[in-house]
């Protein structure tokens, strides 16, 4: 009886597990945010902003900025500040990066100067700016 037939199949086989088990260990991942988490986050930031509370303005924005940094840092951004981590994404993930950079900035200036109260405005706007920010990264 003649076993060539069967040792090429099982040779084939063999050959095909192998490659397609290289393929996965080598294939780029992308993360996969939990948007669940990531919406559920947002909406509680979102729904400590008050209009007549000047501390939830800035804790709506330094709460906003932490979970674009979480989003960040979960797809893989490299950097030791959040300031690097948007440097090395750039243009390339976010629709409105010059906002972006406004929202952190605005974050920045809350963290560094004592006396500096954001107004219900700039809160506002600097939410919408993270929200969007978190759709490009596919975070919600």
């Amino acid at each position: 009886m003649n076993n060539t037939p069967l040792i090429f199949l099982v040779a084939v086989l063999v050959v095909a597990i192998l490659l397609f088990i290289t393929i996965q260990l080598t294939k780029k991942r992308s993360p996969k945010l939990d948007k669940e988490q990531y919406q559920i986050d947002f909406l509680r930031i979102q729904n400590s902003l008050q209009k007549d509370n000047p501390s939830s303005c800035a804790m709506a924005i330094i709460n906003g900025d932490k979970l674009l940094d979480r989003a960040l840092i979960e797809t893989g951004a490299s950097g030791r500040t959040m300031g690097d981590r948007l440097k090395k994404v750039g243009k390339a993930k976010f629709s409105q990066l010059n906002a972006v950079w406004h929202a952190h900035k605005l974050r920045n200036e809350i963290a560094h100067e004592p006396d500096f109260e954001p107004t219900y405005a700039q809160a506002s706007h600097a939410l919408e700016t993270y929200k969007q920010a978190l759709k490009d990264l596919g975070a919600i």
